[in-house]
């Protein structure tokens, strides 16, 4: 596919990474020389220097023969203009839109984003995506990743395993042995970087990631199971004072289970529009680094740290510093995979992508089987798709042994009947029904093609 990113900043890295994974034709519009010069050094796309929203510098991007174009800079407004010249100008068949205002993106106004509007087939908000991204796993504490799926009823959990961990070096054959009230569906683990679906053989290791579905009602036992209980979240405190901080803030105002709210920054202007905007957050300006300011904030009661500033290396550094300090749950916003050789050095901290949260947004528009939800996982590990089986499925009535999956893909769960299930290979699709499957990065294309009809 031939793909047009407008904007190099972080949002429009971060796609520009996922995205350069794959078999795609990559432009990216920036305005910016020096953000331009440096997307080039680091990826392989076709760079074109100018406004995203100029009719000229899209027909110079080639947006006459473009699939799909990615409106990702920092300005709303630009991204809307761009999406009506791809529309009106060019006839691009899909086009995707970075939105972060909340003038734009209250409901009362969504109508606005369609043909007869502006043309925009998807609207998306990293930063909004990202601060309920670290809500679903302020709610279970110690998770890496905590997705939810169909409509709510299971969830994707991830737990790194420790010390404390009972189950490590229990083949998964035996797991029910040790752990008999267990009830999950593992599909992933991930060792020493490597990703693999593992068989009844495996055994869980000392420093695995694994993933795994979970009923919300069994939720608290898989808990038990690993070995993460820990006291709920009630007192967070939050280093930045950027978007992301603003709409986690408001999420947390409104929760009733947090009782304290603390927002550390020395940025001025950004400390001082937040407390025009929030009504019940401590806000503190100063260094987030100094003894001092954490005193000052409470880091000796705080439940959990979040750092969400721009800046990868603070947003690490404060987390770790935090831990130090006794904080049980730190999250840190990680906006560039380069410091990925780092991530598996820096302890239990719990780590936010901000690749895979902005990439699972327009996964659905991206792929090219009928997905009704998509989701993009870890550090490019695979990817989990939710898909509707109807009546003009080929699908429908087949056993899932007689669709010729791809190896490294699988199955995890299923809607059927009002009642989820884990499914075997003898289980039988039928029309109504909703399936769970993660597949790995390199058999999505084979996915793909199984599930575009």
């Amino acid at each position: 596919m031939k793909i047009i990113v407008c904007g190099a900043g972080s949002v429009g890295r971060s796609i520009v990474g996922y995205l350069t994974q794959g078999n795609n034709d990559i432009v990216v519009i920036e305005k910016d020389n020096k953000a331009l010069d440096a997307i080039s050094k680091e990826f392989d796309i076709q760079p074109v220097l100018g406004e995203a929203s100029h009719p000229d510098i899209l027909e110079k991007a080639g947006a006459n023969k473009t699939d799909i174009l990615i409106a990702a800079t920092d300005s709303d407004e630009v991204n809307m203009i761009a999406c009506e010249a791809a529309a009106a100008l060019f006839n691009i068949p899909k086009k995707i839109a970075r939105i972060d205002s909340q003038d734009y993106l209250n409901p009362l106004w969504s109508t606005l984003f369609n043909d007869k509007n502006i043309p925009i087939d998807l609207v998306i908000s990293p930063e909004l995506a990202i601060s309920k991204a670290v809500v679903s796993l302020l709610k279970v504490p110690g998770a890496s990743e905590a997705i939810s799926l169909l409509d709510g009823e299971v969830r994707l959990l991830a737990f790194r395993c420790d010390e404390k961990t009972p189950l490590i070096q229990t083949p998964l054959s035996h797991l029910n042995r040790v752990a008999p009230d267990l009830d999950i569906n593992i599909i992933n683990i991930v060792r020493n970087g490597r990703s693999f679906i593992p068989q009844d053989s495996d055994m869980l290791m000392l420093g695995d990631t694994v993933y795994f579905i979970v009923k919300n009602d069994d939720i608290p036992q898989a808990i038990i199971d690993f070995g993460m209980e820990r006291s709920a979240i009630e007192k967070v405190i939050v280093f930045g004072s950027s978007l992301v901080t603003f709409y986690l803030s408001k999420q947390l105002e409104q929760d009733d289970s947090i009782i304290s709210r603390t927002i550390v920054d020395d940025n001025d202007q950004g400390t001082k529009k937040l407390a025009e905007e929030l009504n019940n957050t401590v806000i503190i300006n100063g260094e987030m680094m100094s003894d001092v300011i954490l005193t000052e904030a409470g880091i000796e009661t705080a439940d959990a740290t979040i750092a969400v500033t721009p800046r990868d290396k603070d947003n690490l550094l404060v987390s770790m510093l935090s831990k130090k300090r006794g904080v049980l749950n730190t999250l840190a916003l990680v906006n560039s995979r380069s410091y990925d050789n780092l991530i598996d050095n820096i302890g239990d901290n719990i780590l936010i992508d901000r690749s895979s949260v902005t990439i699972s947004e327009i996964l659905q528009e991206l792929r090219k089987a009928r997905i009704h939800d998509a989701y993009s996982l870890g550090r490019g590990f695979g990817e989990v798709w939710e898909i509707n089986i109807d009546e003009t499925s080929v699908h429908a009535g087949r056993k899932i042994s007689e669709l010729e999956l791809p190896v490294a893909s699988k199955i995890c769960a299923l809607h059927h009947e009002d009642e989820i299930i884990y499914p075997t290979p003898d289980t039988r699709l039928s029309a109504g029904d909703s399936l769970i499957l993660y597949v790995s990065s390199k058999s999505i294309k084979k996915a793909e093609r199984l599930f575009a009809v």
